[in-house]
């Protein structure tokens, strides 16, 4: 129990140090993007939307907006071209590093996925929970939103179990690589990745 908190403590202090050293570039770039999704998308700036988290507690998310407001059509369709390009560079995330200053979040851990699926998981995909969620993790940086929901929980479940700092640093440089590369922004076929429909059935897309 003692190591599991020094590695929390550890990961921490990684998270902060990050911050810091970044905070006169991500500080600004949050400022510019916030004022072109006002500019060509209108209001709100942000998503915000509750997801689970460590120990699959909720807490709120947040995002700039990549689509329309309102839910009657597929999220493909409400995926504006602008939307498209902040995804593809990754600039959508920037706001989730208020949730790592509060503690909600890490910079590398299994991403927070939608509060719905926490019913359709298997006992061994909940494992996926015992850490904080990530910017980052082991599954975006081995195919992203390419490999399939089984693959995807398989990878963040081995992370949770083999977590180590070293890990979590050779993650965010790997992470690099694929912004660069805009590598498995979405599914094979689609904008967005398709809905995790539970084990038993194949995910459809949304």
């Amino acid at each position: 129990m003692e190591t599991a908190r020094r590695a929390m403590l550890a990961k921490r202090l990684l998270d902060f140090a990050i911050i810091l050293l970044f905070l006169p570039l991500w500080l600004p770039l949050v400022g510019v993007v916030a004022f072109l999704v006002r500019l060509r998308m209108g209001a709100p700036v942000f998503f915000v939307q509750e997801r689970p988290g460590y120990r699959e507690r909720p807490f709120n998310l947040v995002k700039f907006r990549t689509m329309s407001v309102g839910d009657s059509l597929p999220d493909e369709q409400r995926l504006s071209a602008f939307g498209q390009w902040l995804r593809r560079t990754s600039l959508d995330e920037l706001p989730e590093i208020w949730n790592i200053v509060k503690g909600e979040m890490s910079f590398v851990g299994p991403r927070p996925l939608l509060k719905k699926y926490l019913p359709l998981y298997s006992p061994t995909q909940r494992r996926r929970h015992r850490v904080p969620p990530g910017l980052t993790g082991w599954a975006q940086v081995n195919g992203r939103n390419l490999v399939d929901w089984e693959r995807r929980f398989a990878l963040d479940v081995w992370y949770a179990e083999n977590r180590t700092l070293w890990l979590d640093i050779k993650i965010l440089f790997k992470t690099m690589g694929c912004v660069i590369s805009q590598q498995g922004i979405a599914g094979n076929n689609s904008k967005t990745m398709p809905e995790f429909t539970g084990n038993a059935g194949s995910p459809a897309p949304r």
